[in-house]
């Protein structure tokens, strides 16, 4: 095994700390072997060959950097293919589609009476009588309409609220830093994409589990819930949080896992909640919910990606189904699921170019476009 980093533009000192670890996907461990892996069989659907061509665009330098992408149809790997050096047991960075498991994380919560959607967030910080952040709701915090001052992208870029709380003067304690922030806007008012939404969530679900704030007792309490209720369950053997000097989840970008285990997660969604041997692990109400879009935002749900018409869109409107929904992550992160197509699609990897994203998108959407809907 050996670890790589990526040489990147400079932006001053801080700026090259940022890029390296912002755009160079963190450190990635490696697996040995200079020769790609690639297994494509296809199915009755869709054959090798078409898969293939499909496929081979996407490992092209045009998408970007792919490290790993999976197609699963009717619950099984039809095609699987990585870059050199990576491979089925590299584990990769999250980013943003970590957001997903945390609502996943949240649902059960939610399940367990230990939270409620439409009571406002018991948050310390915004207790005090009179303070307008106390009528933030749940709902509001995973549909990105808190009405939080959070600034997700700046330039220069180390003055962006989201670079400032994972690498900078807010990452001792990431839940402090999101919850200081003062209104913007009217709770439920605006769309507003936020990785400071995500870590209040985060400090919340460890407060929801321990009243000690000792980040030892934090990371264990929170570390037993998720392989308790989701990774044994759901059989993610990968999953591997990260936590803040403080003992929070860094529930909106840190995450690692398999491209294998990634897919196993957009197979939970995909089928309700239901784990690979069809346990029920989160409530088909939650899914349902989390597929369910945003009164401000018709092209994201709770957590979650939906392939609707917006100002605002992640996914590939007019070019994939409708019902397809997805996880998204910095530079081309996905997990994307096509219910009515019994398809996931999972690819990671670097696009940090916006031409890059838009041929990657456009390769995705025709890989997904040979599935009958």
């Amino acid at each position: 095994m050996r670890l790589e980093r990526k040489s990147v533009k400079r932006l001053g000192v801080m700026g090259g700390i940022l890029a390296v670890l912002a755009v160079a996907g963190l450190w990635t461990v490696r697996a040995a072997g200079p020769e790609p892996v690639i297994h494509i069989s296809g199915d009755s659907d869709v054959d090798a060959a078409a898969l293939r061509a499909a496929i081979d665009p996407l490992f092209e330098d045009q998408a970007g950097e792919t490290r790993a992408l999976i197609v699963m149809h009717d619950g099984e790997i039809v095609a699987e293919r990585y870059a050199p050096g990576y491979g089925p047991q590299t584990r990769l960075p999250s980013w943003s589609t970590a957001k997903s498991v945390t609502a996943v994380l949240i649902g059960l919560m939610v399940s367990d009476g230990r939270l409620a959607l439409d009571s406002p967030v018991p948050v310390p910080a915004w207790v005090q009588p009179g303070d307008p952040r106390g009528r933030i709701t749940l709902r509001q915090l995973l549909a990105m309409t808190s009405g939080l001052d959070h600034v997700e992208d700046a330039e220069p870029v180390a003055q962006a609220d989201t670079v400032r709380m994972l690498f900078t003067d807010g990452a001792q304690d990431m839940g402090a830093f999101a919850e200081a922030k003062p209104l913007a806007h009217a709770p439920g008012s605006v769309f507003s994409y936020s990785t400071g939404s995500t870590i209040i969530l985060t400090d919340l679900m460890a407060r929801m589990l321990t009243n000690s704030a000792d980040p030892d007792v934090r990371r264990r309490a929170m570390q037993m819930f998720i392989d308790g209720r989701l990774k044994i369950p759901a059989r993610i053997d990968s999953l591997t949080v990260e936590y803040d000097a403080a003992g929070t989840m860094i529930g909106g970008s840190f995450m690692h896992m398999t491209a294998r285990d990634y897919a196993r997660f957009g197979e939970l969604l995909r089928n309700h909640g239901r784990g690979v041997v069809g346990h029920q692990i989160v409530p088909e109400k939650w899914i349902d919910y989390m597929r369910t879009p945003s009164p401000r935002n018709a092209a994201y749900g709770a957590h979650l990606w939906l392939n609707r018409d917006s100002d605002e869109s992640a996914l590939m409107p007019g070019r994939a189904p409708r019902s397809l929904f997805g996880c998204v992550g910095h530079d081309g992160q996905y997990i994307l699921v096509s219910p009515s197509q019994r398809l996931t699609v999972v690819r990671l990897g670097m696009s940090p170019a916006r031409e890059q994203r838009d041929a990657l998108k456009a390769g995705l959407a025709k890989l997904v476009g040979l599935y009958s809907r």
